[in-house]
């Protein structure tokens, strides 16, 4: 991949999504699946992985960890997905054909950083 503005825009959305986790942890905690334990340390790892993922995009020696890093982390989320479309309280009220559209989004997104590889 060239170093166009392109290459940016999946770690810029990573590092955001991994700030949210710290500026907003109560709308984590809330779509959180109540068999993982630890809710609150598991919302502030999952923003520690997607700062560090971003990051580690953008440096060449460690591009290829993050691939998989991302890949990974995008699928234990989701569990959080599939929570969210079986739990009415845990949906945060968003109609029922977003929670089905942002599990193909998931793997839009693998998609999109295996193209980084």
């Amino acid at each position: 991949m060239n170093s166009s503005w392109q290459f940016y825009v999946l770690p810029l959305m990573l590092i955001l999504a991994g700030l949210m986790h710290f500026i907003k942890p109560k709308v984590y905690l809330r779509i959180m699946p109540r068999y993982l334990p630890n809710h609150k340390f598991l919302v502030y790892a999952s923003g520690i992985a997607e700062i560090g993922l971003g990051l580690a995009l953008c440096i060449p020696k460690l591009k290829t960890f993050a691939v998989y890093g991302i890949i990974a982390m995008l699928t234990v989320f989701l569990l959080v997905h599939f929570y969210m479309l079986s739990n009415k309280k845990a949906s945060a009220g968003l109609p029922k054909w977003v929670l089905i559209l942002r599990i193909p989004l998931q793997f839009g997104l693998m998609y999109w950083a295996w193209w980084y590889y």
